[in-house]
């Protein structure tokens, strides 16, 4: 079989209801491209019928896989999806799709030319729609701690769509520790210690009120995270 161009993986913990719209619109997308490309959706640890929705897909679509995992975790589900892609690129979005699906193409050549092209809602072109003020401070203030603590020269790592060259991603997700929320901090820690390119493109941005971000939450577990990953930085781990 014919190596895909590109993979999109989505992680779906109990995605029911926006798993079968966020299906609906990438294939959609896909059968508009010229390139081949297949869609992998990981299932991790759901207690809804969104393994059951992802199957019934994947019965229509020969180009949908769908994968399963015991256990929660966004960053378990990525890894899971980017190790067992095919694509020369791999690319995963969150379920809710805040951003236009017509946008990844810009996550690729001739578009971009780096190892790992990453969503950013600051960088230059960037459009926030509907978020509330509070949301966007409370976001900033977070992303000033991951810059002050790991990953300077950053704007935005947390917007959930990110593309990686097969290479960079085979080499990097099988270093990964952190299979929670926090997993795409250490992925570009890793990144750049290992010299990878890594560019921040700009994209309209959707809010949407049904987020599961905690920011008290996910912040203080952030912390944590990153201080883990700077130990495990200055033990090697990561040299392995």
């Amino acid at each position: 079989m014919k190596r895909p161009y590109l993979s999109i993986i989505i992680p779906a913990h109990n995605e029911e209801a926006r798993l079968p719209r966020a299906l609906g619109q990438v294939f959609a997308f896909l059968e508009k491209q010229p390139y081949a490309s297949e869609v992998i959706v990981v299932e991790n640890g759901s207690t809804d019928r969104t393994l059951v929705i992802a199957q019934r897909f994947a019965a229509n679509f020969p180009s949908l896989r769908v994968l399963h995992e015991d256990l929660a975790g966004k960053g378990r589900a990525v890894r899971r999806g980017m190790l067992e892609g095919r694509g020369e690129y791999r690319f995963f979005c969150d379920s809710d799709f805040s951003m236009p699906v017509e946008q990844i193409n810009r996550f690729l050549p001739p578009a971009a030319q780096a190892d790992i092209v990453i969503a950013s809602r600051e960088a230059p072109g960037a459009v926030r729609y509907h978020e509330p003020h509070y949301r966007h401070l409370t976001g900033r203030v977070f992303n000033a701690l991951i810059r002050l603590l790991a990953l300077p020269g950053l704007q935005d790592t947390q917007c959930g769509f990110k593309c990686f060259r097969a290479e960079a991603a085979e080499d990097l997700f099988r270093r990964q520790t952190i299979m929670g929320w926090s997993f795409d901090v250490e992925i570009l820690f890793i990144a750049r210690q290992r010299g990878y390119t890594i560019c921040e493109l700009g994209i309209p941005w959707y809010f949407n009120s049904d987020s599961r971000v905690s920011v008290l939450r996910d912040s203080w577990r952030m912390l944590l995270d990153i201080l883990s990953i700077r130990r495990k930085a200055r033990r090697g781990v990561y040299d392995l």
